[in-house]
């Protein structure tokens, strides 16, 4: 809840006049709770778990012509039953793992120091902010990750996440309880790290999960305006771990690339694509989003 009776209180604290944007959130945040804010997150989540991944189930039963030629693993297909008990699932899990983790998790927000009143950061503070928060999330993740494919870690928790061995969007966040509860630290230490505004908090929780379900899409489009962000991965990058599933050692970055490749656990993907490459000059052409080559990979890995 912020401080001022009035939009003139507020501008005499801060010395100026409000901007626009800064007008339109003591309008909206003058009279609620922090707590209430911070449980925007719910419905951010739910909306969009629920509906980015919807133009991905359309193109999976339509198969329409060209982003057909876009999907990654061609021969394997699901059918909207089968996507809408994958959604089923993540809602479960939503209504009684993540939701409520949101809910008791504010205090925790608190302590870091997320804040909700004026000044609004400006744009370069927000980029800035949510580059460190993708970057922590992605090394961390990417450790945890490593360890959620040893024996014990597959076999009793990871396991679940590879039940889509071709992802689709609804699956990115399905996955074993207690991984939703692990993977929620790596999306925690970046605001811990930098804590900025309750805006900028918003766009993170949501972007990593829009990004999460792009890398889950089963479809590498030409388009895709990520194919401009360096060293990030994509549904290519993401989609080759599927496949290989739990005899997985390779690309286990959540959004870059950069730590598969310092760390050597891109060698069974470089190598599969270097594959393709010589049966595209070969053969001809092959179809963007080709079946993968299994006894290629396992010899590679």
């Amino acid at each position: 809840m912020l401080p001022y009776n009035s939009l003139q209180e507020a501008e005499i604290s801060l010395g100026r006049n409000l901007t626009f944007a800064e007008t339109l959130w003591f309008n909206y945040s003058a009279t609620k709770s922090d707590y209430f804010l911070f449980c925007h997150n719910i419905l951010f989540l739910f909306l969009i778990f629920s509906l980015v991944p919807l133009p991905l189930v359309f193109l999976e039963i339509k198969r329409l012509y060209p982003f057909d030629s876009y999907k990654i693993q061609p021969k394997v297909r699901l059918s909207l039953n089968e996507m809408l008990n994958c959604y089923k699932d993540v809602m479960f899990m939503f209504f009684f793992v993540v939701g409520p983790l949101q809910l008791v998790s504010y205090p925790s927000i608190k302590m870091i120091g997320i804040r909700s009143g004026l000044p609004l950061p400006s744009g370069w503070e927000i980029l800035s902010q949510l580059l460190v928060y993708f970057l922590v999330e992605d090394y961390t993740n990417y450790w945890i990750h490593r360890f959620l494919h040893n024996k014990w870690g597959y076999e009793k928790i990871h396991r679940v996440h590879h039940e889509y061995q071709a992802p689709i969007g609804f699956a990115a966040p399905y996955a074993h309880w207690a991984e939703i509860l692990i993977l929620g630290i790596p999306s925690f230490l970046g605001p811990a790290m930098v804590p900025g505004h309750m805006i900028t908090f918003w766009l993170w929780i949501a972007l990593r999960q829009i990004e999460a379900i792009d890398t889950h899409s089963g479809y590498d489009f030409p388009w895709n305006p990520t194919k401009y962000i360096p060293f990030y991965g994509g549904a290519e990058h993401h989609d080759y771990h599927h496949y290989v599933g739990g005899q997985s050692h390779s690309n286990f970055a959540s959004v870059f690339t950069y730590c598969d490749y310092i760390y050597g656990t891109d060698k069974g993907f470089r190598y599969q694509k270097k594959i393709l490459r010589t049966e595209d000059l070969t053969n001809g052409a092959v179809q963007n989003g080709g079946s993968y080559n299994a006894q290629d990979i396992y010899k590679s890995e």
